[in-house]
């Protein structure tokens, strides 16, 4: 259709672009709904006569795989596109795999819930996440780092109503024959649906080298090297672009383990009920999403490399201090120590974009950012595995369920200690190595 092209989303004059940051907020806080999937965990294991955690733990990590497969083949099209005809897109596979789950719900098919939240819902995160993130970070030259916090901030935060109400939901379905599991997904469908249409009508594309009036480059960028123009198919061949692709793969293993198991891990850990478990999911997702914003906005001041020297260094030590929390049973501690690992699992998300756009520049930076999320694809099987199984296996073993996640915490701080290493080696294109990806 005509009205869902690229063309008929470019801004008129005198447009407010900051009428743009919503409607990339209603999108993400709608797909972002997926940090939340940890409450149905439990109540899906009730559905089966078999499934357990592990079998219900890959329906996470196949829809976030697919969103970095999705975000990385669809990359070039989102491009061409546009960000509305790509939400609709969106729309239409994430509020359809929740559909899809509900009939493997009702039909007791695990592999259609595979199918429908995994591939289907999927493919609908990827197109939602870069859409957003690609179209901010040209509305927003002088604060590109803010921008991408702006949009990011609403996936890490759709939990925060996610969680809660999919809680409510079901609590509101379960009958003697149902757990409300597929009645909330199909609430969740219709709800989801209405606010992602909106941010695809609002939405626009500034014109052909729009500029904010009077902007100039900070201060503090003019004695940095600017950026080059490099393509998709150019970038993804240089070592920055693999060093990153490192970089954000080992902070994603070490932040979506706990976040897809932020319910049962906080209920094995100092025995609280399901409720409390998952408003601690939602809690986590509140500095989540203000980690986002805050780290990414940070970063437009000290740089992209510092703040990731933080994310990790400081990561790593909160990560050895989990078990500590537990042995004591401090659960202020541990809510502390977790919220702050994912205020800088958030910010990492959020902060990538711009770090990308300081290496590639923004001529092709949404496809870019697509190509890169591959890692969250390998993030998304690495992370909630380790958490899943290694657990799983120590409490096979004999190790009390309160303790069976302590190892596992360790195995989290080596993986930040990789990513340490990566972004220390990430350097600015030299003249040469741009000209020879050009070529």
């Amino acid at each position: 259709m005509k009205i869902l092209s690229r063309e008929q989303t470019i801004a008129a004059p005198g447009f407010n672009r900051w009428l743009v940051p919503p409607a990339a907020i209603a999108v993400h806080m709608c797909i972002g709904e997926v940090y939340g999937f940890s409450v149905f965990n439990v109540p899906l294991t009730r559905v089966g006569p078999n499934w357990t955690i592990p079998m219900v733990g890959w329906i996470y990590s196949i829809a976030l795989c697919m969103l970095g497969l999705a975000a990385a083949f669809f990359g070039k099209w989102v491009e061409r596109s546009g960000p509305r005809k790509t939400i609709v897109a969106s729309c239409a596979c994430f509020c359809g795999g929740l559909l899809i789950s509900a009939l493997g719900v009702k039909l007791q098919s695990i592999w259609l819930l595979y199918l429908g939240y995994g591939v289907v819902g999927g493919i609908g995160l990827g197109l939602g996440y870069i859409a957003p993130v690609s179209t901010l970070m040209k509305w927003f030259p002088d604060r590109p780092g803010m921008a991408t916090g702006m949009a990011i901030m609403g996936f890490g935060g759709g939990a925060l109503i996610g969680a809660p109400l999919g809680v409510r939901l079901m609590d509101l379905f379960r009958s003697a024959s149902s757990g409300g599991v597929a009645e909330t997904f199909i609430v969740l469908a219709i709800l989801y649906a209405v606010f992602m249409l909106f941010g695809a009508a609002i939405i626009r594309v500034p014109p052909a080298e729009w500029r904010p009036p009077g902007w100039k480059l900070p201060q503090q960028l003019t004695s940095r090297p600017r950026p080059a123009e490099i393509g998709v198919d150019q970038a993804w061949r240089t070592r920055q672009f693999w060093l990153l692709w490192i970089v954000l793969c080992m902070n994603v293993s070490a932040g979506i383990g706990i976040l897809g198991q932020a319910s049962k891990m906080c209920s094995d850990m100092f025995g609280v009920s399901a409720a409390v478990g998952g408003g601690f999911a939602g809690l986590l997702s509140i500095f989540n999403m203000g980690g986002r914003f805050f780290w990414s906005s940070v970063s437009d001041y000290t740089g992209r490399k510092v703040v990731y020297r933080i994310y990790f260094l400081f990561g790593a030590v909160l990560y050895c201090l989990i078990p500590w929390t537990q042995n004591i049973q401090n659960r202020i501690l541990f809510v502390v120590v977790t919220a702050l690992i994912i205020s800088m699992y958030g910010g990492g998300f959020a902060t990538i974009p711009a770090y990308l756009r300081d290496l590639f520049g923004t001529h092709q930076v949404g496809a870019i950012h697509g190509r890169l999320i591959t890692a969250w694809s390998v993030a998304a099987l690495i992370g909630p595995t380790l958490v899943n199984y290694i657990s799983t296996a120590q409490i096979a073993r004999g190790v009390a369920a309160a303790e069976a996640y302590n190892s596992t915490m360790y195995v989290m701080a080596g993986i930040l200690g990789i990513g340490y290493l990566a972004n220390r080696l990430v350097r600015p294109l030299a003249h040469q190595e741009t000209d020879e990806v050009a070529r």
